[in-house]
């Protein structure tokens, strides 16, 4: 055998080769120190402000009775020397109705004779309505019908032909038609009505 001859030069690289499967997941390090205390917060008045909003909620709700009660006066009131009569353009039940005028000082409008039923009736004719509620039922009694402020009604009455009849033994309250006649109607049915105030309470 002859003699070993010369290392020769480095070839060149050959292909990378396929990549390793993934290692083992190390141990977690140590945990570090806690950060620095953030800034204190602006104090809360929370109990003042929930009470304010409260009070501007109050606010807002009588705004916006009063504000229905301006464009219902705008459109107009009827007078007679010693009553004010209000139509009030907003679907209620007749509690609700009269709840509606005690809260604006009066009552449901009580017709207690001619004058003042051609009036009311006149009123709800212009208004272009065909009826309303009227301070009129008989809730404690059936049969007796009380004015709204619990005064008997007298010998004056203009009731339909046929009225009052209480059908379906449910019609305890009273509506005006635009004629100005009168009818037993039930009470939780909805509908426009007329407020009545005392002028000297105005």
């Amino acid at each position: 055998m002859g003699d070993k001859g010369q290392k020769g030069s480095v070839g060149r690289h050959g292909k990378i080769g396929p990549i390793g499967s993934k290692g083992e997941k190390g141990d977690s390090g140590d945990i570090g120190p806690p950060g620095p205390n953030g800034e204190p917060g602006i104090p809360c008045e929370c109990s003042q402000l929930r009470k304010a909003i409260g009070e501007m909620d109050n606010q807002v709700t009588q705004l916006t009775t009063e504000l229905k009660f301006i464009k219902n006066a705008v459109a107009g009131v009827r007078e007679t020397d010693s009553k004010i009569y209000l139509l009030v353009k907003e679907e209620k039940r007749y509690v609700d109705a009269q709840l509606s005028c005690q809260g604006r000082g009066g009552t449901l409008g009580m017709p207690k004779d001619e004058a003042a039923n051609g009036l009311m009736a006149a009123y709800i004719a212009q208004a272009g309505l065909a009826r309303v509620f009227i301070g009129i039922n008989d809730l404690e009694r059936e049969g007796t019908f009380v004015y709204s402020d619990r005064s008997p009604m007298q010998t004056f009455n203009k009731w339909r032909s046929g009225e009052p009849n209480n059908a379906y033994d449910e019609e305890d309250c009273v509506e005006m038609v635009a004629s100005g006649g009168w009818n037993d109607v039930a009470c939780h049915v909805t509908m426009h009505f007329l407020c009545e105030f005392d002028k000297e309470h105005v």
